[in-house]
Order: C-alpha cells, then structure tokens, then sequence
C-alpha cells in the first residue's frame, strides 16, 4: 500500500471512529434530559454532557492528500522549492489575501507572531507607547512586551467591546500612536468611532483579528479596517493548523518590513502576495529577519480548508443562535444582544452571571464541570488554563485600576462551541447551566 492510501485508509478510520464516539455522546445527551430536568445538583448531578468542548473536526481529506503530497515530496522549507514550482506557503497568502480581500499576505507561524511583525512595521519601538483593551488573551501583551512596548490598557465595557471615551481620553493625553485593538472573543466594536478616534491623533490602527476570521463590520471583513490586520490558525480559531498566522495590509512598504522580518532573506519574489521589488528595495536593509515565516505543510492544509470556512462559519453561528435561545431569558443571566451591524463568527459564548448567583460563579462553574460543561471565568484573580486577568500581566509593569473593566469580567463567562456539537446540543448545554445558576442563588 502506497504512503497516501496508508494515510487515507487511517484518515477513514479515524472519522469512522470519531463519528461512532460522536453519535453514542449524542445518544447519552439526548436520552436523559426528561427524566433529570430540576434535579438539585447538590445531591444529584442528573443530566449531563459527554461531548468534550476541545475536541475539533478532523482535517478534510483535501487538507490530508494535501499534507501527505508535501511530506512525500520533502520540501517543507518555503523557499525550498525546485525551478518554475511555487512553494504552497506563497500559493496560500496570494488565496487568504484574495479571500480577505486585502493586497498584501504574510504567512506566519502564529497569531503572536503576526502581532509582533505588524507592531514592528508600523515603527514600534522599546518604549513608545501602545493603546490595547484590557480583555484579552495573553498573546496580545505577550507581543506588545516582545516589542518593547509601554502598554496603556483601555478599559472595556459590559458588552467586553472597548470603552470609546476611555479610549479617546488615553489617546488624546498619553502620546501612543499605535491602538493595538483585540476583538476578544469575536466581539466587534463600533469600528467608525474607533477610527475617528485614531484619525483625530495620528494613531495606527492594528486588528488583532484572531477570533474574528471571517466576521464584519457593515459588510467590512475584520482586519481590513486598520494599517493591518492580524490572524491566528492556532487549533482553537477558525481556520485549524494546530499554529499558524496571517498579516494582511494595502500597504506596500508595511508588506515588505513584514515579509523581511518574517524570515525572507533576499527571496522576496518567492511570496505569492508581496509588492512589487521597489518597496522591498526602499527598507531591506532596515528590517531584521526574524525567522517566522509559515512552512509548506501548514500551508497546505490551510490552502486546502480555506474554501469551507464560510460553510463553517454558517454552522458556528447555527449553535451561537442555539445558545443565545437556550439561555436567554434565564433568571441570574444576561446575555448580549448583538449590534445589526455585526456579522459575527460565534465560534465561542460569553455571558454574565447577575444578581445572587454572581456570588458563587466558582461553584457554579465546579458544578457544570462535573457534569460535563467546560466554562471558563474571566473575573479570578490568579490565571488558569487560556484565561487571565489584565492584572496578572505583571510583566506590563504597573497599571491604573481599570475598575469598569473588573466588573465586567467579575461576572463574565465563556465556553466554546466546537463544530463537533450540534444546536440540540446546545440545548443541553444551556440547561445544565440553566440549573446550575438556579441551584445557586
């Protein structure tokens, strides 16, 4: 048997095998739901959940046979290609940047790493000031301190979006003149205010666009609206090559600094999305190269599963709508509305625990645990797990309280809506914290 039937035989195999452990989850779910409903969970946990919240779909077989051609031919390297081939990382940045609609591709090897290059060509230097919101994941600060970056947290509101007149208050006193904005967990502010705002102090706009690959503003792709937009293909986001990242821009010269930096060396015809040599001719010599360009493996399961992302992106939203119906209306929780403006991925869930039952979002998060529902709660304040408070940056240096900031994430929960599950699913989710929430008031 060849080495692609070998890999397409156990490809089969694995989806056989996932999808039996799939429909039996489904069976054990479904079949206890009328028997358990307002059982006291203190005693009895009752209903339960059996799928796991981390477990993604298996790579399609395009993205497999892709994989497999490029681990029988041995040419991972990028530029390791032979005379007249074009090497499957620069074949991805010309169809991402054609897909986001955007001049400019670079392929990279996470989403951190886009965030670095992009603050780096925009002329970020150790000690120059950067805008961020206060509610994000820990890559964010991680790349503004690689830099060297004096941050200035921004706090964030209710609806976890940044807070506009905090943001136009910092950025007319403090002299930052980068806003490295994070729309955490797929959450879009009002992107003409944000921008009025950067326009009115010479500020450059950076999208961290890891959660919202494929989302828009008024019919905006996200990441289109600032000098760059950065992306993450990190197993958890919407596009799965366990790591990887994009930057895109309309830039020419912010291109060049990235593809330089990104490891080109003297190659820069070698990148399918890349300016022309003029803007590669006016700053070679000013860039370092800092080793972080995408490999040709990565790439080719990224090219090969870019086409059904907008299929996934309809199923995502299928089990957001699930969950916003499952727990709307719900006594101690509150749920956002989401603006007509927004065309959300919702491949993740947050809401708020409110009244008596926010005084014990410990327990209530240790009892849907046990029953199977994996919630994540942004208010502790020690890191676990993804999650982490702004305050245990430490390494930031010292920072303002930002109390409208801790009471939003005081109450604020998350869990993720894998494209393994399935909007009945989500009814059970909802109910086990439905109940949870009741047995704690």
């Amino acid at each position: 048997m060849t080495a692609t039937a070998t890999a397409q035989a156990t490809t089969a195999q694995t989806a056989s095998t996932q999808t039996a452990s799939t429909q039996k989850a489904s069976t054990q779910t479904a079949s206890t739901p009328a028997a358990t409903a307002h059982t006291a969970t203190a005693e009895a946990p009752g209903l339960t959940f059996t799928k796991p919240f981390t477990q993604q779909e298996p790579l399609s077989d395009a993205a497999i046979a892709a994989a497999t051609r490029v681990m029988q031919g041995g040419r991972l390297h990028r530029y390791n290609t032979l005379a007249g081939e074009t090497a499957e990382a620069s074949l991805l940045e010309r169809a991402y940047a054609d897909w986001q609609g955007a001049a400019y591709c670079v392929a990279t090897t996470s989403g951190g790493q886009a965030m670095q290059l992009a603050l780096r060509a925009v002329g970020v230097r150790p000690g120059d000031r950067v805008l961020s919101n206060a509610f994000t994941l820990a890559p964010v600060p991680g790349a503004l301190h690689a830099v060297g970056a004096e941050v200035v947290l921004v706090e964030i509101g209710r609806d976890w979006l940044i807070d506009l007149d905090d943001l136009a208050d910092k950025a007319a006193s403090n002299g930052a003149r980068v806003l490295m904005l994070s729309h955490m967990r797929g959450h879009i502010a009002d992107m003409e205010a944000i921008l009025a705002v950067c326009d009115a102090h010479g500020i450059a706009l950076i999208e961290d666009c890891a959660h919202t690959m494929g989302a828009r503003w008024k019919g905006r792709r996200s990441g289109s609206f600032g000098r760059i937009g950065c992306f993450s293909t990190q197993t958890y986001k919407h596009l799965n090559s366990g790591e990887g990242g994009f930057v895109t821009t309309d830039d020419a010269d912010l291109a060049a600094r990235m593809v330089i930096m990104s490891g080109s060396y003297m190659l820069h015809d070698r990148h399918g999305a890349a300016p022309g040599p003029a803007a590669f001719e006016r700053v070679k010599l000013d860039m370092p190269n800092l080793s972080c360009r995408m490999d040709n493996l990565r790439a080719a399961i990224l090219r090969a599963e870019l086409p059904m992302i907008d299929g996934r992106i309809a199923r995502w939203n299928a089990l957001y709508r699930a969950m916003e119906a499952a727990l709307g209306g719900v006594d101690g929780i509150e749920t956002r509305q989401r603006p007509d403006e927004e065309a959300y991925v919702g491949s993740s869930f947050q809401f708020h625990v409110t009244g008596a039952a926010a005084r014990h979002i410990p327990a209530i998060v240790a009892a849907c645990g046990t029953r199977g529902v994996d919630l994540k709660w942004f208010g502790a304040d020690q890191p676990h797990g993804f999650t982490s408070r702004y305050d245990s940056w430490r390494y930031l240096g010292p920072q303002p309280a930002l109390p409208r900031t801790l009471a939003a994430l005081s109450t604020t929960i998350d869990l993720r809506l894998p494209l393994t599950f399935q909007p009945d699913d989500c009814a059970v989710i909802g109910r086990i914290i439905a109940e949870e929430v009741a047995a704690h008031r």
